[in-house]
């Protein structure tokens, strides 16, 4: 099993550098590929702001890439758990973190919106400290 770093996935999914392109599509044909939760983080904010996905674009490349039978994630169902918020509209970092915060009493945060989201897209206790 090989882990991959960000560079490697935002490669693949954007083929903006070709030669990279051809590295990484064949690594992902021949090996079998881990992806930790820390990677996917950044590979969220990378296409977000670098190369200006948005939130159903992003869900749906990751979806289409983690389905793949050869690649394991370090935390499959928070994972997600997380896409399917991001695609109702939170924040990806936001959802990993709720996600990730399951077995709290409640997330707490200081930020409203996301106390608003949170409450009417997931069943998580989300409020101030």
């Amino acid at each position: 099993m090989i882990s991959v770093d960000t560079n490697v996935i935002v490669r693949l999914l954007t083929g903006d550098d070709q030669p990279q392109f051809k590295r990484a599509k064949s690594l992902f044909e021949k090996e079998s590929i881990f992806i930790t939760t820390t990677v996917i983080l950044e590979t969220e904010w990378v296409l977000r702001y670098a190369y200006n996905f948005k939130p159903l674009k992003i869900a749906d490349a990751f979806q289409s890439l983690f389905g793949l039978s050869n690649v394991q994630l370090e935390d499959p169902l928070i994972s997600a758990e997380a896409i399917e918020w991001h695609k109702k509209d939170l924040d990806f970092v936001d959802a990993l973190h709720l996600a990730k915060s399951q077995a709290s009493r409640f997330f707490a945060t200081f930020d409203k919106k996301l106390i608003k989201k949170a409450l009417k897209l997931t069943n998580l206790p989300v409020s101030e400290p």
